[in-house]
This record gives C-alpha cells, structure tokens and sequence, in this order.
C-alpha cells in the first residue's frame, strides 16, 4: 500500500507540471479589489483580527493572481468575520495554472505536512487521485449537517463522491467552453459572434483579411491548448459522446476524433505567433486591448476581464459557447478537502461551512467570474454574464473537462498534454491520434 501511494502521489506531483488549475497568474500579481455585490477582500496575506487568536487554519491554494485571488481574500475576509478566533494561514502558491501549487502539495502529503484544507478539481483529479490514495477525510457527516445535499446539484456531488461518500466542498461552477471576444472588433466589422464551426472560420477569414488577430491563443502551458481540442471535440461528438470518450464506449480512433484534431489543426493557423511565450491571462489581455478578436478560455477570463481589467461584462466584451456546443457545458468545479492528518481539522471543517454557504458563495464568485456551486445563491449579486451563466447551467448537458482534471485519469491528462504540446508544433493529425489511443490504453479507460 506505502508503494501504491508513493506512486500515486508522484503521479500528482508529475500532473503538476503539465496540469492545469482554474485561473491563477504566473507572476503572482495582486488582484483588484471590485465586483458588484461582494465584500471586499483583505489585502494581507493571512488574515488576523485585534482580538485574540485562539487557532490557525492553513488554506492551500494555487489562486494567487487575477479575479481569484480577489475572491479567495473575499473568502478568507468573510471567515475571519465569523470566525475572528481562528487567524487563517493562505498558504497560496504563485505559479502559472497551478503548475507549482501542484507538486508542492503532493511533497507536503507525502512529507507528511499537509494543510489544514486544499483546493482540488471535482471528479478524477479527486477521486482517482486523493480520494484512491485514501488522504482526505470522508465528508458526509457536514454535507448532512449543513443541508448541501438538497443544495448542490446532483451532478456535482456525483463529481466530489466515491462510492456514496462525499470527500470535498464545490465552491464554484465555471464554464470552459466560452469564446470571449472584443466587442469592438465584432463591431466594427460587422461581424456575429460564430455559434458553429464554418461560421467560426468565415469570422477568422474575415478578420484575417483585416490584418486582425482572430484567436489569441497563450499555450506557454499546454492546458489551454488541451482546453481548445476538448472543446471542439465536444462540438463535434456532442456532450454525450464526448462523455463516452472516459468510459471507452467511444473510441479515440473514432472519426470524430480524427474530424476535431483537422478543425483544431485549422484553427491554429489564426492564433497569434508567439502564443507559446504567453499565459491565459496575455492572451486574455489581446483581447481586451483590440489586439485579437477572440480567445477560448474557462470564465476565469471573465473575472480577469471585469475585477482586474474593469471592464464591463455585454458592453466591453462579449461571449458565446464554443463552436457547435451551444447545448452543452463544460463543467469545471473548484471545491477544498481536509486531508487525513490536517493539524486542526475542526477549524478546516469551519471554513469549508463558509465556503459552502450562500453567503460565502456570493463574496466568492462574483469576484472570480465563476457561479455559485448552490442553486440557492442570489442571482442578483451577479453580472449579465453569471446570471446568464447560472441560467445555462440547469439546463445544458454537463460535461467534465479533461484539460482541469475531471474527466480522465491524471496518466491520461498528462499524457494528453504532451500530445497537444507535439501537435502545435507539428500539426500531425495521425500522429495525435495514435498517441491519445495508446494513452487511453496505457490508462486504463475502458478497460
């Protein structure tokens, strides 16, 4: 079992090298300190009140930049707040995509130093991960005593459970199958945002001809190049056997498969040249500026956009799903789980009651450009974008994302990138193909 374990941490810390977190900016830059409806956030580090300080809670994250952090010290300001007894330690860790929070955290848990509560993505990142390695406490007691199951969607606790035991506290929902584009430019030209794949590339042509960027595009980590390719894979096989993709009942040799990779080989040729020196938030940042027309990035963008940028959701810019998925949603959950040996346990228990109260979800979110988790949460604290979003949400089909950590099994995920990182440099639709069959194999899925 030790051996098991060690092998499935160094998987984790491998993961993080190539794996991507929601958000978080690879400088470390502080985020502002706006949005409509939220409670400001502390600017320190850790929060500490005049009163005396009878416990510590150390909260494990990777969001450290962008609208994140902002929501994050939204969080830790509402906590603190309620709890002014307990002084909590935000052990975030700067690093592009949560790259470096990553393989920090399995060092630690290995080590046998692990926080008092960390954040983790919902379904495989979880389950096949911590969950498997039996290094987080079992939940269900809180989720009975805080009433979440008749709060959270079923799909989403589905995503946070194995075998009939929830083991982490979803935060937020975000949506990863958005192009963000720049209004202006759309504008100015006359153009409609695409909702299928030929009106995309007509759009691209005809910004092209204009001398303009159509796609910005920041693959310096290979996540949002593996956002892209999932998302157009669900265009083309439809939520429901993209789904299938997970299970084997659809093979990676499908010919759907082989169409997705030929339109993401085509939708490269109008990506910005040095996209592989640039993260999500430069690329973002194109099209805030009229720089690049669109980008295709999780609404961590929004948050970027709105709490960092100050623009203005429906005025500055505007959204629409990726081509050919205007039904469907790619679902990307943020949630915290106290792991077995966490140095105060009960005060982890308390802060993840915060985070999962309708309150705390609407300090949070607002901030971070993602909807509440709860389907209580007040619609009205939110931009035109998350109230449309928070719409979509109940009636889209759902899917996991394979880029965040939910739909496969890390080996596979890490192996997916390394593929999409060779296929932007080589464009070797056959090539791509085969390798993702063989990770699949090698994986486990279907099996």
């Amino acid at each position: 079992m030790k051996r098991k374990l060690g092998m499935i941490l160094s998987t984790v810390a491998v993961t993080g090298m190539v794996l991507t977190g929601c958000g978080s900016n690879n400088n470390g830059s502080t985020a502002s300190n706006s949005s409509e409806g939220s409670t400001p956030p502390s600017s320190s580090p850790s929060a500490k009140t005049t009163q005396s300080v009878d416990k510590k809670v150390e909260i494990f994250s990777w969001w450290t930049g962008a609208g994140e952090e902002a929501g994050l010290l939204g969080l830790i300001k509402l906590f603190s707040d309620k709890h002014p007894e307990i002084e909590v330690i935000n052990a975030a860790v700067a690093g592009g995509a949560g790259t470096n929070a990553k393989a920090v955290l399995a060092s630690r848990m290995q080590g046998g130093d692990p926080p008092d509560a960390f954040q983790v993505h919902g379904g495989a990142e979880l389950n096949t991960g911590w969950v498997a390695a039996d290094k987080v406490i079992d939940l269900n007691d809180l989720f009975t005593e805080e009433g979440w199951n008749e709060k959270f969607p079923k799909e989403l606790i589905d995503l946070v459970s194995k075998d009939g035991k929830a083991y982490s506290v979803p935060v937020n929902i975000h949506r990863g199958n958005v192009i963000f584009y720049n209004k202006k430019i759309f504008d100015d030209n006359g153009l409609q945002a695409p909702k299928t794949f030929d009106e995309f590339f007509a759009v691209a042509d005809a910004l092209k001809a204009k001398g303009i960027t159509p796609l910005a595009l920041g693959d310096k980590e290979p996540w949002t190049a593996t956002m892209l390719l999932e998302n157009i894979m669900m265009g083309e096989l439809g939520a429901d056997d993209y789904k299938k993709l997970w299970t084997g009942e659809v093979k990676f040799d499908d010919a759907r498969v082989t169409s997705s990779l030929e339109k993401f080989k085509k939708m490269l040729t109008y990506v910005n040249d040095d996209h592989a020196a640039r993260n999500w938030q430069d690329a973002s940042q194109l099209v805030a500026e009229g720089k690049a027309a669109m980008t295709n990035m999780g609404d961590w963008a929004k948050g970027y956009f709105t709490t960092d940028l100050k623009l203005v959701a429906n005025e500055d810019f505007g959204w629409i799903e990726t081509p050919n998925t205007g039904d469907s949603f790619m679902v990307i959950t943020d949630t915290f789980a106290i792991p077995k040996g966490a140095k105060d346990e009960q005060a982890a228990r308390e802060f993840l009651k915060v985070l999962g109260s309708v309150e705390g979800q609407d300090v949070f979110n607002p901030l971070k450009g993602s909807i509440p988790a709860r389907i209580d949460a007040d619609k009205s604290k939110y931009d035109s974008y998350g109230q449309e979003t928070i719409d979509d949400f109940k009636v889209s089909k759902l899917a996991p994302s394979l880029a965040h950590g939910s739909a496969a099994p890390e080996g596979f995920a890490t192996q997916a990138n390394q593929v999409v990182n060779i296929f932007v440099t080589n464009g070797d639709v056959n090539q791509a193909q085969k390798a993702l069959v063989s990770a699949a194999q090698s994986s486990g899925i279907g099996n």
